[in-house]
């Protein structure tokens, strides 16, 4: 009984940590409160690439050691590649770091969202341990995760497991756009990471489609 009324006080509590967060986004520092609440062992989930034109949608799930995690870890976004390059080295020394991916194939069949959810779940399941509860980045849950979780809105900003699985995944990710451009090079893959740039735009006027574009993305498929 007193377990239940627990859960349902810190429900509440998220519920309105989480509105506040969407009226106010200015200045948010991610640290380990989320984690400590829910208890146990946590993996912060999150990915990258649903808005390109080209290549998979990749995700990656993070448990941190609270004894030595990284310095300056935050929403990917907001950092320099050198900076995401030297944090992405510290996570996989130190943390329990697994990356997965959806194929485009994958995008194509089931949609981008179903798609980035399939990556996130088999992130999690490529843990070395079961993780006691997950932290997705988000306002929805994967449908396939069976773990206790918990989505949370702008969670690579505000929890350090989620910002570090943000790095994770986007570095992986870009890696791979680099090694793809030196394939099909002429659409500035190794800048624009399949994203849908002027460049890349008119490349896909002036060369076509290549097997690593979406096509049932509006400005691939309309050259089809």
């Amino acid at each position: 009984m007193v377990r239940d009324v627990c859960t349902f006080l810190w429900k509440v509590r998220f519920c309105l940590r989480q509105k506040f967060i969407w009226q106010d986004e200015g200045d948010l520092v991610p640290d380990f409160s989320f984690e400590t609440q829910v208890g146990g062992r946590v993996a912060g989930v999150d990915e990258v690439g649903r808005g390109p034109l080209a290549g998979p949608v990749t995700a990656a799930a993070v448990v941190l050691d609270e004894a030595c995690i990284p310095d300056g870890l935050d929403d990917s976004k907001k950092l320099s590649l050198k900076k995401r390059e030297a944090l992405w080295a510290e996570i996989i020394a130190s943390a329990d770091v697994s990356v997965a991916h959806a194929s485009v194939r994958e995008i194509e069949e089931l949609n981008i969202l179903r798609a980035a959810h399939l990556a996130m779940v088999r992130a999690v399941s490529g843990l070395r341990i079961v993780p006691d509860h997950v932290l997705v980045d988000g306002t929805m849950l994967p449908r396939e995760l069976s773990l206790p979780a918990t989505p949370i809105v702008r969670g690579d900003a505000r929890s350090l497991s989620i910002a570090a699985a943000s790095i994770v995944a986007k570095i992986c990710r870009d890696r791979i756009m680099v090694d793809l451009a030196q394939q099909h090079p002429g659409y500035g893959w190794e800048t624009n990471m399949g994203y849908p740039s002027k460049s890349h735009r008119l490349a896909l006027q002036n060369l076509g489609v290549t097997a690593y574009h979406r096509r049932t993305f509006k400005p691939v498929h309309n050259m089809l």
